[in-house]
């Protein structure tokens, strides 16, 4: 039985990057009546911030040159570490069982919200490895960052994730579904470039429900 793990990390109830990741996870829903689909709101649920004993277990994990995470728990000896990993343990788990990890996350002054980093943060440990999990991160961005665009270079989500999915996870086929210009929707000085927006999420609106009927 395949498994999709579905995140949202947007602070607004109604936004573009939870319509996306709606859109997407509808599709595959469809596609795999018998699947297993798991949801996760990491800005209304929000996951802990790492402290000292989960730093601890990572220690532990590099110490003892651990690589298998079902042995993880068998380095939470004090009670805070014992704390620590009954949080970490559930969200392991989670993307563990996935198949496919679908994140719908905003772009937030150039990169991730804090409540998607907190996840990352909890779920990764040394000499970690998620593959063959298929990521798929769906996006909604205030304003233009693709090649080419003046801002590109200050694209920091993509690059971020991209970089650590394939750094900690050996996951190297991250897919990026990107809505562009949504602040045109309420900026006036970027009324101008409305239609532009339109295109782009209409575009990305597609991509997600596609990519959702063929993963």
């Amino acid at each position: 039985m395949t498994a999709l793990l579905h995140l949202d990390a947007s602070a607004r109830r109604n936004s573009l990057s939870r319509e996306l990741g709606a859109a997407f996870a509808g599709a595959w829903r469809a596609a795999h009546p018998d699947g297993d689909y798991r949801y996760r709101d990491l800005a209304a649920d929000p996951v802990p911030f790492i402290g000292e004993a989960w730093t601890e277990l990572c220690d532990g994990v590099l110490a003892a040159g651990a690589t298998d995470l079902d042995r993880l728990s068998e380095l939470a000896r004090t009670p805070a570490q014992r704390a620590a990993w009954a949080i970490v343990a559930p969200l392991l788990a989670e993307v563990r069982a996935a198949d496919v990890v679908l994140i719908g996350t905003p772009m937030y002054n150039y990169s991730i919200p804090a409540s998607l980093k907190a996840w990352l943060d909890q779920i990764t440990f040394p000499r970690m490895s998620l593959a063959p999990t298929r990521f798929v991160v769906v996006t909604a961005r205030g304003g233009a960052y693709a090649p080419g665009a003046p801002k590109a270079r200050f694209d920091y989500q993509e690059r971020f994730l991209r970089d650590f999915f394939a750094g900690h996870f050996a996951v190297e086929d991250t897919v990026f579904v990107n809505a562009e210009l949504a602040n045109a929707r309420q900026d006036p000085a970027l009324a101008h470039l409305r239609a532009q927006h339109d295109t782009s999420y209409r575009a990305a609106l597609d991509a997600a429900h596609t990519l959702g009927k063929e993963y």
